[in-house]
């Protein structure tokens, strides 16, 4: 009795020291992975992410649940600080530019992240959840501080 105590207690020491060794494996995204469809944590808006011609993904709105405003109006980028953009229709607006992969962190960064309700622009990454190619994170922060910011759950429906 004593040494499968003995046993117990070696056996929990050198889990707590060494960790639990799990056989599975996190899978490493591809860059194309991202490419697809995804509905917004809100359920407001669905999102095509594409490869630019410039060779970075971009990503534009392709569906708003109210893509017009209460007079019957199609909703604009009325806040864009640029005025000459504010007559632009929301609805097939690229808000999301400039991401590149980056396999070491397995993320998609180096990008931008327009939000045209507040008409600011913040830089972003956006990466899996946990490797799960349907969730995707989407990391907007201001400036190079990625602690100060806010992130959106999509998930992909094609």
């Amino acid at each position: 009795m004593k040494s499968i105590k003995s046993l117990l207690w070696i056996t929990s020491i050198s889990l707590v020291l060494f960790g639990f060794k799990s056989d599975t494996k996190r899978v490493q995204s591809k860059p194309n992975d991202i490419l697809g469809t995804y509905m917004t944590l809100e359920k407001d808006a669905k999102v095509r992410i594409f490869l630019a011609k410039n060779g970075k993904y971009s990503g534009k709105t392709v569906w708003l649940r109210d893509p017009n405003n209460e007079d019957g109006t199609t909703k604009k980028d009325i806040n864009n600080p640029n005025e000459k953009l504010r007559d632009r229709e929301r609805l097939g607006m690229v808000f999301l530019k400039y991401f590149e992969y980056d396999a070491e962190d397995d993320r998609w960064e180096g990008g931008t992240v327009y939000d045209p309700r507040s008409g600011k622009t913040y830089n972003g990454y956006l990466k899996f959840e946990d490797g799960n190619t349907n969730k995707l994170l989407l990391r907007g922060y201001i400036g190079g501080m990625t602690w100060l910011g806010k992130t959106s759950e999509w998930t992909r429906v094609k």
